[in-house]
């Protein structure tokens, strides 16, 4: 995989537990600051990714893919948590929070695994995500559009 030397994104493999989870909370930063452009920085400039049926490769195919995924997903909120890590790999659980153009609520759940570069970029990114409908009453995560508050409860607080 190819690395852009010039944006090492530590914590850098191998990864202990403390840097593994410091590496998935700054993961879940950036998506949650719905930023493509930004977010397209993590990784390394020939990554792939399959998320649900889809199969972006490269920053250029990311930034286009998440640019999309924010039209169709409003007021989108996510929340990470470590599953495993080893080397220069991790696993997360992750759930998020959004609506649809007509108002449906969804969380949505799922699992990631990812590899990292010696640089700390992530050149692997595979997901698999199940959605549920929710009504606007059943939402959990509530916190201005962001960086999730510290204070506020992880998946494992929630029961999820």
């Amino acid at each position: 995989m190819q690395t852009d030397s010039t944006s090492a994104r530590p914590p850098l493999p191998p990864f202990t537990e403390d840097s593994a989870k410091q590496k998935v909370r700054l993961a879940e930063d950036g998506w949650n600051s719905r930023d493509p452009a930004k977010i397209a920085l993590a990784y390394t400039a020939d990554s792939r990714w399959r998320n649900r049926s889809e199969f972006p490769k490269g920053r250029h195919e990311i930034v286009a893919f998440l640019a999309a995924k924010w039209r169709r997903e409003h007021e989108y909120r996510l929340i990470k948590a470590l599953w495993a890590h080893a080397g220069n790999r991790i696993a997360v659980r992750f759930a998020y929070e959004w609506h649809d153009d007509r108002g449906q609520w969804f969380r949505s759940y799922g699992n990631e695994n990812w590899e990292f570069d010696a640089e700390g970029l992530m050149q692997v990114r595979l997901a698999s995500i199940n959605d549920l409908a929710i009504a606007e009453a059943d939402r959990l995560f509530h916190w201005p559009l962001g960086r999730r508050p510290d204070e506020h409860p992880g998946l494992d607080e929630l029961g999820l």
